[in-house]
């Protein structure tokens, strides 16, 4: 059994130490309470469990805490995806909801499971996700007074299980003052996918994430053959023409698991039961 989680590629992380330290110790616990959570539930319950931890913790940018777009409104999206049935169910732009995940979640059940907009908030409504405000004043100031965070942030989680089974999940608040409207990579193959062979979460600049399809990529490469680092290295130099800005994490169905960014500052965590990991 194997999970990583990552809390979002923030700038304010490398320049504010003591946010990097709170959103370290808020990982590690999250991480380590997830692992257990893992021991008695599959990969996809787990990582539905992890992202849903990491929403309700307003350090990140993903269900509490999550950005305001320029129309004053925040608007949060979130996926999830079975490896083993290749199953991938998600919301777009969804609104007033404490877990944008579990909505996911909730969708796996049904044909038509990817939803956007007031499409996926009145779904929402229909099956018992009450309304709720996700804003905090934080967020609010910096879009009064236009003091846009740097960098972008998300949430993921990808999960092995004790049958081998592999699961991933991304939310995301948005980048903040974003046209209304705008699809990011997080309910998209581009930054949230997986396999029978490896599950990959992005956060990062979500345009230059589509651009490169890069959890698909990474997906692909390492179900073809490569190592986890392979197909890492060679889909992040895929990136360097435009500068792409993304981290990713991924594990393998062999237990392996990986880290990279294009710009040093993701946070994150892993533990295997023994072994424990956090930047």
């Amino acid at each position: 059994m194997k999970i990583i989680i990552h809390g979002g590629f923030f700038s304010e992380s490398s320049t504010n130490h003591e946010t990097k330290v709170a959103k370290q110790n808020a990982l590690e616990r999250i991480v380590k309470d997830s692992y257990d959570f893992l021991k008695t539930h599959s990969a996809l319950e787990t990582v539905v469990f992890a992202v849903s931890l990491l929403e309700d913790d307003e350090l990140f940018n993903a269900g509490i805490g999550s950005q305001i777009q320029a129309d004053g409104k925040i608007r949060m999206s979130a996926a999830i995806m079975d490896g083993e049935t290749q199953k991938m169910s998600g919301v777009i732009n969804i609104e007033d909801v404490k877990n944008p995940v579990q909505v996911a979640k909730k969708l796996m059940q049904y044909d038509d499971r990817i939803l956007g907009g007031t499409g996926a908030t009145n779904f929402a409504r229909q099956n018992g996700f009450e309304p709720f405000s996700t804003e905090i004043p934080q967020r609010r100031a910096e879009y009064e007074t236009k003091l846009k965070a740097t960098g972008t942030g998300t949430v993921g989680c990808v999960a092995l299980d004790q049958d081998g089974k592999i699961a991933v999940a991304t939310s995301t608040g948005g980048k903040g003052f974003e046209i209304p409207g705008r699809i990011s990579d997080s309910a998209t193959v581009a930054g949230n996918y997986a396999n029978s062979f490896c599950g990959v979460s992005l956060t990062g600049v979500g345009e230059d994430i589509v651009s490169n399809a890069t959890a698909a990529k990474i997906v692909t490469r390492v179900t073809d053959g490569f190592s986890l680092k392979e197909a890492f290295d060679k889909t992040f130099a895929e990136l360097k023409p435009y500068d792409g800005f993304a981290g990713a994490i991924a594990i393998d169905n062999n237990g392996n698991m990986y880290h990279q960014d294009s710009h040093p500052n993701m946070v994150f965590a892993s533990f295997d039961g023994l072994e424990f990991e956090v930047f």
